[in-house]
């Protein structure tokens, strides 16, 4: 029986939402397949284990749920797959790690890279996509290059940047546009813009995330989602579609309104249409070189798509797109799980029998 190392939380502002996720993941874990350990980073970095379920204060809260204190802490050794105690005594092995962490430090490569350096396959994307996947202006542009179609924007670095350019944005995107931090997920900092004033007040909270914003055109449409599954022959599931309830699809509309959106999945969708963003879905996901998983979520007005971004650890929570619209094309979520584990010892297994060495 294979062990899964399950890591949740994190130094990112989605640290709730990544603890609802790995919630659902150890519930539908196939039970007959696989053992689970539990591993939650807590806001200030630590990394802690926990040994049954229970590691969750208030864990039907999506917004004050958080580990339980008192874990074991933990440290990770650089040979074997250890997971070991904070005093160095080893506690178990992992055969493969599921990073179920939303965002910086866990979404954008980093996480991806310590598991690389360890020894130890992982779920997902691998660390260079994960990278470029969370950089929405890096994502942009290697799909600009890959010839696809996406959101027309500009990019800022510095708030004084982005406040003497107002004027410069209205006449390129036309009011309303969005502001975005480059490195973020779950809708946070993202705001609507109508007027000058609520550009400053959004700039300056973008900035609070992000070295890095953009500045992108409104598309009045329709926002489709489609999850990608596969490593080299990746398949691409029924498309769904989020209609907001509130001004965009925020945080609050996706985690902290239960009637903040309405899901309909399969979309109702012209199947010709519907095929076109299936295989952009899949062109994307290769054009980042993407591997196990990814949500890509479009614009569709009218006849026109727009691909919007890549999330390379899409949300697991009960209501989450990506498990949902994989059950609605026929693989139910403990079979996810197994496919996606699969998927990550496969790579592994042609990553070693690459050459390290010269002679």
């Amino acid at each position: 029986m294979k062990t899964i190392g399950i890591i949740c939380g994190g130094r990112s502002a989605e640290h709730e939402v990544s603890l609802i996720s790995a919630q659902n993941v150890l519930k539908e874990l196939p039970a007959g397949l696989y053992q689970s350990v539990l591993i939650g980073i807590d806001k200030q970095g630590q990394w802690w284990l926990y040994s049954d379920k229970n590691a969750f204060v208030n864990p039907n809260d999506p917004k004050n749920i958080s580990l339980v204190p008192g874990g074991q802490k933990i440290t990770l050794e650089l040979k074997g797959k250890i997971i070991a105690l904070s005093d160095g005594r080893e506690l178990a092995k992992v055969d493969v790690v599921f990073p179920i962490l939303h965002g910086s430090y866990g979404e954008d490569g980093t996480m991806q890279g310590l598991l690389r350096m360890l020894d130890i396959p992982f779920v997902g994307p691998d660390v260079l996509a994960s990278s470029a996947c969370m950089d929405k202006d890096v994502t942009k542009k290697l799909l600009v290059a890959n010839s696809l179609p996406i959101v027309p924007y500009r990019i800022a670095y510095t708030e004084n940047e982005a406040l003497s350019n107002f004027e410069i944005y209205v006449k390129d995107l036309d009011l309303p546009f969005f502001i975005k931090p480059a490195n973020q997920g779950s809708s946070v900092g993202i705001h609507k813009v109508k007027d000058e004033d609520s550009f400053k007040s959004a700039v300056r909270d973008a900035f609070s995330f992000d070295k890095k914003i953009l500045i992108e055109k409104y598309i009045a449409g329709r926002e489709i989602e489609c999850a990608v599954l596969g490593n080299d022959e990746p398949r691409a599931s029924v498309l769904g579609e989020i209609i907001p309830q509130h001004e965009f699809y925020s945080y609050e509309a996706k985690y902290l309104d239960d009637q903040g959106a309405i899901l309909v999945a399969p979309a109702e969708i012209d199947a010709l249409l519907s095929q076109k963003i299936q295989a952009l879905a899949i062109n994307a996901f290769q054009a980042l070189g993407c591997e196990g998983m990814a949500r890509v979520d479009f614009f569709v007005a009218g006849e026109e798509i727009y691909i919007n971004e890549i999330n390379t650890i899409p949300g697991f929570t009960k209501i989450s797109m990506y498990p949902r619209l994989w059950q609605l094309t026929g693989v139910e979520y403990p079979k996810l799980l197994q496919k996606l584990i699969e998927l990550a010892l496969i790579r592994d297994e042609r990553r070693q029998k690459l050459n390290t060495s010269y002679n």
